[in-house]
């Protein structure tokens, strides 16, 4: 199991709750993501504790059965892939928890994350406005709700536009670098091939940008290309990065007051709030 880091600070002596954040923090989103709950937990004056889960199932069993243990007053849980168990687990116990940025498609648990099918579907929409007809997608680790819901959405602009689906265009980049520089060079090496991309998610953007860089692929004249999720690099490389940013500090916020409502009121109605991403309209859509 994954050893519990020590306790975030608070520097308001009078703590009104102890919470546990479980989740993966390898990568720069899930980073932001942590840092955007700390914030709103030390605004309401509540100590964190931290579990690093690895987005393991596994893990994250043993992180939840530890944390329980040690007596939290609530959870916020980023799930992994698969988890129905633990979280089946976490209100079963009444266990005041929170699913946070990975939507899961149940109404008994509280849950907060960023808008993902329509973002993506504005995001094709942009691109074939723009008269591009072979657009591809680098979609992201399987069985992730995000995953589901962004690669939808991708063939929502599709279907709009009147653009068939085709399984050519599209590429697992696994939600990794590596992965996606993989999965961009299978697409370019199909045929057809692509005229413009759709990248999932920010951790893979680099790669993307990587295998193009390889090929001698100029960014925004010679190949369209737009994500899902923003960095601070997105607006200095040398063609800045059309995307959708998700509004992450909202996100940590409303997970934070989700909870505490909860422990205040155990028998509430459950929420699942859908927190709208904004567009970011730079020049790697070739506009």
């Amino acid at each position: 199991m994954t050893a519990l880091s020590p306790e975030l600070p608070v520097w308001d002596r009078h703590v009104t709750h102890r919470f546990a954040v479980a989740m993966a923090t390898s990568d720069p989103h899930s980073r932001k993501v942590l840092r955007a709950i700390e914030s709103a937990a030390v605004e309401a004056g509540c100590l964190l504790t931290l579990a690093d889960t690895g987005d393991s199932v596994s893990e994250e069993a043993a992180v939840v059965r530890s944390l329980r243990a040690d007596r939290v007053d609530g959870v916020l849980l980023v799930p992994a892939a698969g988890d129905e168990a633990v979280v089946n687990g976490l209100v079963r116990m009444g266990v005041p928890t929170v699913l946070v940025d990975r939507m899961a498609k149940r109404a008994d648990v509280d849950q907060v994350g960023s808008e993902n099918t329509l973002a993506m579907c504005t995001l094709v929409r942009h691109l074939t406005d723009r008269r591009h007809r072979k657009i591809g997608l680098i979609s992201g680790q399987p069985g992730m709700t995000t995953t589901d819901e962004r690669t939808r959405g991708y063939r929502h602009g599709l279907e709009q536009a009147g653009l068939r689906w085709s399984s050519t265009l599209v590429a697992c980049g696994q939600s990794t670098a590596g992965g996606a520089a993989a999965a961009t060079g299978r697409l370019l090496d199909a045929w057809p091939s692509p005229t413009a991309l759709v990248v999932a998610n920010e951790s893979m953007m680099i790669g993307v940008q990587y295998e193009l860089h390889r090929r001698g692929i100029r960014i925004g004249s010679e190949l369209a290309l737009v994500g899902y999720g923003d960095t601070a690099w997105a607006r200095t490389v040398d063609s800045p990065l059309t995307t959708m940013a998700p509004p992450i500090a909202e996100i940590g916020r409303k997970a934070v007051q989700l909870l505490l409502t909860r422990i205040a009121d155990p028998d509430r109605k459950n929420e699942v709030v859908r927190l709208p991403p904004k567009f970011l309209h730079r020049a790697s859509c070739g506009c």
